[in-house]
């Protein structure tokens, strides 16, 4: 299951774990990443927090946890190599995987069809 925030961020649902990352159009709107600072394994997050940084050419950006959980897994090929989260945002730019605290929290993210019609 594919979920998305106001803020550009999707999340890939496969049971407790949610793999996250931010949207092909976020990354088209940041230009070309340059940084990418990423949440250490074990942090908890609530809905909302900054988790983890990027910067790129035009701007910084905090990517925020789209739901409440704990990290248990970070990309660090794309700290090592920004320019994956240009190229592929949605597959190997993913940045962090996390255990869902609260599954109710999912279903008040956007599906595709909502985050279409918000980035319209």
């Amino acid at each position: 299951m594919l979920k998305f925030t106001k803020d550009h961020e999707w999340l890939r649902i496969d049971g407790d774990i949610a793999t996250v990352g931010i949207t092909t159009y976020a990354q088209e709107q940041l230009g070309d990443l340059v940084f990418v600072e990423l949440p250490q394994v074990g942090s908890e997050f609530e809905r909302g927090a900054a988790a983890a940084v990027v910067e790129s050419v035009k701007a910084a950006s905090d990517v925020y946890s789209p739901i409440r959980g704990k990290v248990t897994e970070v990309n660090e090929s794309i700290v090592h190599e920004p320019a994956l989260v240009n190229a592929d945002p949605m597959e190997k730019g993913w940045f962090f995987k996390m255990k869902i605290a609260d599954a109710s929290e999912i279903e008040t993210l956007m599906d595709e069809a909502a985050y279409q019609s918000l980035i319209g």
